[in-house]
């Protein structure tokens, strides 16, 4: 758990900031997250990750919910296998 709290933490400031240019850093962070995750527990992990994104990005407004969606579409990419 702890690097799913670290990588939503991350994430959650990310979207506070709204920056697009924050946009690797929030990949990285994810990325982070599966490497450091047992592969049975990956996809679960994303999703609770996913959910939070999704909270965030339906409580704000312009670039701060850009942001989230840009975040939300990795999520759904790596959830693919892409």
């Amino acid at each position: 758990m702890p690097h799913l709290d670290s990588c939503i933490g991350t994430l959650r400031r990310l979207i506070a900031k709204g920056d697009m240019n924050g946009l690797p850093l929030a990949e990285w962070a994810i990325n982070e997250y599966w490497d450091a995750t047992p592969e049975k527990a990956r996809k679960s992990g994303l999703r609770v990750l996913q959910l939070d994104v999704l909270d965030l990005r339906n409580a704000v407004l312009g670039a701060q919910r850009n942001f989230a969606e840009a975040v939300n579409d990795y999520i759904e990419r790596k959830l693919r296998g892409e």
